[in-house]
């Protein structure tokens, strides 16, 4: 692609495509590919003008030979580029906004005085038939208010401030819908499934294929814990199946077969056969976007107090008029107490705050699935780290394989393998990777996989029990024995090491020694997260006690316990809540899925178990643990700017309302500024709590 360049500074350039302006697809293949250029930080596309502009480091050579590489006509590129970009829906909007300005002030300069007062009228009736359907519920709320102030100032013959209050009214509608709108729609994006891996039945051995060669009419296994990557039929298995990625209701429910189940959600308990009936190419976009606009969640308490606060308000500001009008019988200052109301913009500025924050996060690659749950965040005393993939890094690697009872150390790597990788979770991942590593290939030698939670594998080899997991597992629940002679090879097992151990028909067959590197910000992110108001860090891991000493001691919680199981994870995550602090636990694994449930805000690393992340009601991508502190402090931002609006919204309304008791102003003018201030409270919420320079 040629491009002239328009403007340019040091690290910026601005250009021109060859063509006058670009359509929304070309505009966001223009951006996705700009995105993956190496160089460049940061870029956004023009598509009215057909410009764009990037911000880059390093070589401008390099930055330039990446732009004129550009081909609209690449259709690889096509392909890759993300669906619902959410760049249609911001036009739609701007237009809407433009217009409704445009044609009002279009109409205030040219509209001749009755034509104008007839246009009044009619754009009146609209809010007049909502104020009427709340006085029928025999309800006192904000449509009234709106309505009553509207339809005296008609009556009064006061054209120009009916006028005024019925743009910011509808300017308000707009941008409330707007932001809904897209942080719903951001929020939807980053839930949309990326699964990149199936299991498909052939025969009698599952095959481990891409999502995208999956053809309808296949049939796929799904195991526990993981998430059904497509739509279909179940012909054969039963499972528990959570469904609140699509209903918003979190009670899982069985499916068996002739069931039919849905992308997006995931098997709690038990195993299905899938036949698919829709191809990897399916979304469930729009679904998810229904959820989230039916679900209850997207309401934070403090919305609900907000929108309460608003309607209880409204009988008073009547009163307040009638009892003017009294005392002072002048009409003039009663109806500027009545062009003034407070519920106005407590209303529109609540949700649009919320919303915002939702959206911010998205922008640090956090997706929140509730407005209460940031609330929760910005309340939350007590975090609870799961150690594994959260403390330490999400890849684990193994270090050591050390074979017992004769047996070959590669036939043991080889068969640990066979068995993890149904079941994937960052020590699972470590295990099938170091297998991969060595070219220890396998086929499928084993019979049915059983998951049980927190233990371990079992399963069937040569119609011998293999079992695989925790010490607990394979010594305490299977009563496996140490071959004879080996006891003490099993006492001078490495430390400061995470044991995995394999078993073969009762006997301790080999330990997997898996090495877990402590992330480099997990040594100052306790200290961070006290910093944002967090009271107590602790961590809970089904690790020996000598490990987890070994990492606590690195990180600084303020408590530590080991060889935990899930109940005890959820029951300490409850007694906390009981003493009356709300609680944020972290995790990713399907053992970290009780206590996610149980916490005010459990939060999940993204590269963890899907059933994790299903259930988790925020997920972070896990790059960087100073998410945290980011969701943290866009939490607290989020609350300080609640209340500052209510002590705006108090204060400067009731200025208004002394200003007009004093006769200093008119109603009209009264009417504007409220009005005014309404609008401008509700822009300043829709902007970013934090500084992104200072991020």
């Amino acid at each position: 692609m040629r491009i002239k360049i328009q403007h340019e500074i040091r690290g910026r350039i601005r250009f021109a495509t060859p063509k006058k302006s670009l359509t929304v697809e070309e505009a966001d293949m223009l951006q996705y590919y700009l995105g993956t250029l190496e160089n460049v930080v940061s870029a956004k596309v023009y598509e009215r003008t057909g410009h764009a502009v990037v911000c880059y480091s390093g070589s401008r050579k390099e930055v330039i030979k990446g732009l004129t590489a550009f081909s609209f006509e690449n259709r690889e590129l096509q392909e890759l580029v993300p669906e619902n970009t959410g760049r249609e829906l911001m036009n739609v909007y701007k237009e809407k906004l433009i217009a409704k300005l445009a044609v009002h002030y279009l109409c205030k300069l040219f509209l001749p005085a009755p034509l104008a007062a007839a246009k009044a009228a009619v754009q009146s009736l609209h809010f007049m038939k909502e104020g009427l359907q709340c006085l029928k519920r025999r309800k006192l709320e904000v449509p009234v208010l709106d309505a009553a102030a509207i339809g005296v100032s008609l009556l009064r013959g006061d054209i120009s401030t009916a006028g005024s209050v019925m743009l910011l009214l509808s300017v308000g509608e707009i941008l409330e819908e707007w932001t809904h709108k897209k942080s719903v729609a951001d929020l939807a994006r980053s839930m949309s499934l990326q699964v990149e891996k199936v299991w498909v039945k052939q025969g009698e051995a599952e095959i481990l294929m891409d999502a995208g060669e999956v053809k309808e009419h296949d049939v796929i296994c799904v195991h526990m814990g993981n998430m059904i990557p497509l739509d279909g039929i179940v012909v054969g298995g039963e499972a528990m199946v959570n469904q609140a990625s699509l209903t918003g209701e979190g009670i899982p429910v069985k499916k068996e077969e002739g069931a039919y189940v849905y992308a997006g959600t995931a098997v709690e308990e038990g195993e299905l056969l899938i036949q698919v009936k829709a191809s990897a190419g399916s979304t469930r976009y729009e679904k998810i976007v229904s959820m989230i606009e039916e679900s209850e969640k997207l309401k934070s308490s403090l919305e609900g107090k907000a929108a309460h606060v608003a309607d209880r308000l409204v009988p008073l500001s009547f009163l307040g008029t009638m009892a003017t009008y009294a005392l002072t019988r002048n009409v003039t200052k009663a109806l500027s107490i009545l062009m003034v109301d407070f519920s106005c913009a407590l209303k529109l500025s609540m949700p649009i705050a919320v919303l915002s924050a939702m959206r911010e996060c998205q922008d640090y690659q956090i997706t929140v699935k509730g407005g209460k749950f940031l609330e929760a965040v910005a309340e939350a005393e007590t975090v609870v780290f799961d150690k594994t993939g959260t403390f330490t890094k999400a890849e684990p690697t193994v270090a050591e394989v050390i074979p017992f009872g004769g047996r070959s150390r590669d036939e043991m790597l080889r068969l640990a393998a066979c068995l993890e990788e149904h079941f994937p979770h960052s020590i699972a991942n470590a295990v099938v990777a170091q297998a991969q590593k060595e070219g220890l290939a396998h086929e499928e030698m084993h019979t049915k996989v059983d998951y049980v939670v927190a233990h371990g594998i079992s399963s069937k080899v040569n119609e011998q029990q293999v079992l695989i997991g925790s010490h607990h597992f394979i010594f305490e629940d299977e009563k496996c024995r140490i071959p004879e002679g080996e006891e003490e090879n099993f006492r001078n097992l490495p430390i400061g090491y995470s044991l995995l151990y394999l078993a073969i028909s009762g006997e301790l067959a080999a330990v997997l020694c898996i090495e877990d590197p402590l992330r480099e910000e997990a040594r100052e992110i306790v200290a961070a997260l006290k910093e944002t108001g967090i009271r107590k860090v602790v961590m809970m891991t089904g690790d020996s006690a000598g490990t987890a000493a070994a990492i606590a001691k690195k990180t600084g919680v303020d408590a530590f316990y080991a060889e935990v199981l899930p109940e005890d994870k959820a029951s300490f995550v409850e007694q906390e809540k009981a003493e009356g602090r709300k609680v944020i636990m972290v995790g990713d694994g399907i053992n970290d899925s009780p206590a996610l449930s149980a916490a005010n805000a459990g939060i999940a690393v993204s590269g963890g178990a899907q059933l994790a992340r299903e259930i988790a009601d925020i997920t972070i991508s896990g790059e960087d643990l100073y998410q945290l502190v980011t969701l943290k402090r866009i939490s607290n931002g989020l609350m300080k700017r609640i209340h500052r609006n209510y002590r705006f919204v108090i204060g400067f309304n009731m200025g208004l309302i002394a200003l007009g008791l004093g006769g200093v102003l008119a109603p009209g003018t009264s009417a504007l500024l409220h009005n005014l201030s309404t609008l401008g409270i509700s822009l300043e919420s829709m902007t970013n709590t934090l500084d992104k320079k200072r991020e």
